[in-house]
C-alpha cells in the first residue's frame, strides 16, 4: 500500500479526498493537514462533515497535523486540496523532500515543467515527471485543471481529430465549486450570478495546455481558441456547459465519434466503465439526474445538434477535483512514476 495524505482536509474538497481515499485499494491515507485551530484534533471533531455519505470509520481517529513539511515525511503522495496561495510553497517543499504531489490547486498548473493533466485526454503528459527529476527534484508535481476545464476537456477527447479553430463554451456551475462558505445563500437563491472571478481565464488557459503536444522538452498549446463565459447557479453539485465548436463534419459523424470513443486508459480503481456517456434524450444531461453516473467520475453528453452545439455535465467536487487527483495518481503509479 502507497501512504498518503491530504492537505486541507477539511474543506470541501479534501472532504472529498476522504472520502474517496478511506477505502482505496492502492493507497493508505495516514495523515490528514488543515489549519493551526484544527490541528491536534482528531478529525471527527476538527471537521463539519457536509458530504451525503457519513464520514468514512477508519478516518474518523485520525489526528489532525497542521500543514508543514515536518508532518509529511513518512508519506509517499499527498493530495492538495489548498488554496492556490497557500500551495505553492509547500507543495514546493513536499517535493523537493521527495514526496509526490497530487494537487487540486491552482499554483502550479501552468509551469512549463508540471504536468496538467486529464488522464483520458493527455496521459503522455505525465512524461514532465521527467523533466522535475532532470532538474534535481526527487518528488514530483503532477496538477488536475480547474473543475469546469475537467469537463469540457473531457467532452473534447472524442472529436478532438476534427478540424476546428474556435471552440465556445458557457458553463453553469454548481454553488459546490465556492467551498462551504463560497456563496451567501442570499446570493444565489432564486439567481443567477454571470461571474466567477478568474474562472474564464482558467478554462480558456488550461484548455490549451492539455489539448496540446508534449514534443519530450515542453508542452506546445493547442492550435484553437477558446472562449468562455461562466455563471454560477443555484445547484448543489454538477457544474452544467453548452458547447459550440467549428466543426465543419455533420452532426452524424460526431455523434458517431463520442459513440464510439474508447477510453486510452484502463483498469484503474476510480476509472469509470463510461467516462463519457452520450445521451440521445432531449432533455438531458441533468446536474440532479446524471452527476453521480460512474460514481461521480463519468460526465455526461447531449444535446448534438447542427452546427456543431452539444450540453456537457460532471460532478465538479468529484469529477473535477478530488477524483481527477485521485485518478492521477493511480496512473502515475500504473506507470511506475512513483
Amino acid at each position: 500500500m502507497v501512504s498518503v495524505g491530504v492537505l486541507g482536509a477539511t474543506g470541501a474538497v479534501g472532504q472529498r479526498f476522504v472520502q474517496l481515499l478511506a477505502d482505496h485499494p492502492y493507497f493508505e491515507l495516514t495523515v490528514l493537514t488543515a489549519s493551526e485551530r484544527s490541528a491536534g484534533k482528531k478529525y471527527r471533531d476538527a471537521v463539519n462533515w457536509r458530504l451525503d455519505l457519513p464520514l468514512p470509520e477508519t478516518v474518523g481517529d485520525i489526528t489532525v497535523a497542521d500543514t508543514r513539511i515536518d508532518n509529511l515525511k513518512n508519506v509517499d503522495i499527498v493530495f492538495s486540496a489548498l488554496p492556490a496561495d497557500l500551495a505553492g510553497k509547500i507543495e514546493t517543499e513536499c517535493a523537493k523532500a521527495g514526496i509526490g504531489v497530487c494537487s487540486n490547486a491552482g499554483f502550479h498548473r501552468m509551469e512549463p515543467d508540471i504536468p496538467l493533466v486529464v488522464p483520458e485526454v493527455n496521459a503522455d503528459h505525465l512524461r514532465m515527471i521527467e523533466l522535475q527529476r532532470d532538474a534535481g527534484t526527487d518528488g514530483f508535481i503532477v496538477t488536475n485543471p480547474n473543475c469546469s476545464t475537467i469537463v469540457f476537456t473531457v467532452s473534447l477527447a472524442p472529436v478532438r481529430n476534427f478540424r476546428f479553430t474556435d471552440i465556445r463554451v458557457a458553463t453553469m456551475q454548481a454553488i459546490s465549486g465556492a467551498g462551504f462558505e463560497g456563496i451567501p445563500g442570499m446570493s444565489i437563491f432564486d439567481n443567477v450570478v454571470p461571474y466567477i472571478g478568474g474562472e474564464e481565464e482558467k478554462i480558456e488557459r488550461e484548455t490549451l495546455k492539455i489539448m496540446g503536444k508534449f514534443d519530450g522538452s515542453e508542452v506546445v498549446n493547442a492550435p484553437f481558441s477558446v472562449s468562455a463565459s461562466c455563471n454560477r447557479v443555484p445547484v448543489i453539485d454538477g457544474h452544467s456547459m453548452a458547447v459550440w465548436l467549428d466543426i465543419k463534419e455533420s452532426v452524424e459523424m460526431v455523434e458517431k465519434a463520442f459513440k464510439n470513443w474508447k477510453c486510452p486508459i484502463m483498469d484503474l480503481p476510480t476509472l469509470p466503465e463510461k467516462s463519457i456517456d452520450y445521451m440521445t434524450q432531449p432533455d438531458r444531461p441533468q446536474p440532479r439526474l446524471d452527476r453521480m453516473k460512474g460514481k461521480g467520475m463519468t460526465i455526461s453528453v447531449g444535446r448534438l445538434r447542427p452546427q456543431i452545439r452539444y450540453n456537457v455535465m460532471g460532478h465538479n467536487t468529484i469529477r473535477g477535483a478530488a477524483g481527477a487527483s485521485i485518478l492521477n495518481a493511480e496512473l502515475i503509479c500504473d506507470r511506475g512514476y512513483l
